[in-house]
């Protein structure tokens, strides 16, 4: 199901998505703490690209128990951290300031290593046992979100694996990279989409009126999915 909250301009939006997830992250921090089996951090997931810089920089400032959190990303090229292309490096730059500085970050890239070992790894990985409370999911105009690219030779095995974890080559993207599998995302209980201009609703729209063979179509279209989807017209 798509819960779609349209706004004319960016800032209007992101102080809108900064506190609907700010909402969320308060209702799984209460719940980690009345858990009987002991709390465990609240996390978090973002993505990368220019259009979250508004939204992460405004969430960076929100006075909750950051030290309760930990940030990871949905997805990130395969790159070192000081590359400019690294989400890892745009989360530090934007969302782990402020108050946010004290938020734990589990990345999902280490460029030492071989790229399926490290994988593998994130998938035996105790801390990913479980999917993010809260993720802010980005979209292309090819109707990828996270790394899921219908071009890539490991399409099918992202959209149908139980694992966490799986590497992805896009053949119309640089880099390979690191995202969340398909069912992992349908397992968030707070799911959200941030996109802007009037060609990227239109992509959705068409998505979400049948099913396509992109990752975006892929959620929209599960009936146990919720999609609130934070849209600028500009």
């Amino acid at each position: 199901m798509i819960q779609l909250h349209a706004f004319d301009d960016q800032r209007a939006q992101s102080d809108a998505l900064a506190k609907a997830v700010g909402d969320a992250l308060q209702a799984s921090l209460a719940a980690q703490a009345a858990a009987p089996t002991g709390a465990r951090p609240a996390m978090l997931a973002v993505s990368g690209g220019s259009s979250p810089r508004p939204f992460l920089q405004t969430l960076s400032t929100q006075s909750f128990d950051w030290s309760r959190i930990a940030v990871t990303l949905v997805d990130d090229r395969w790159v070192p951290e000081t590359d400019s292309a690294s989400n890892s490096q745009l989360v530090h730059a934007t969302l782990l300031q402020n108050a946010a500085q004290n938020a734990a970050f589990w990345p999902l890239v280490d460029s030492t290593q071989e790229l399926n070992a490290h994988v593998a790894a994130l998938n035996a990985d105790p801390r990913f046992a479980v999917v993010p409370d809260v993720a802010i999911l980005g979209m292309g105009e090819d109707g990828h979100t996270a790394s899921i690219f219908a071009d890539s030779p490991e399409w099918d095995h992202a959209i149908t694996t139980t694992e966490r974890f799986v590497a992805v080559h896009p053949g119309s993207a640089p880099h390979a990279r690191v995202s969340w599998s398909m069912s992992a995302l349908k397992e968030v209980k707070h799911l959200f989409l941030l996109i802007a201009g009037p060609r990227k609703m239109d992509v959705l729209n068409a998505a979400s009126a049948a099913l396509q063979k992109n990752a975006i179509s892929q959620l929209a279209n599960d009936k146990g999915v919720r999609l609130d989807v934070y849209w600028c017209a500009n």
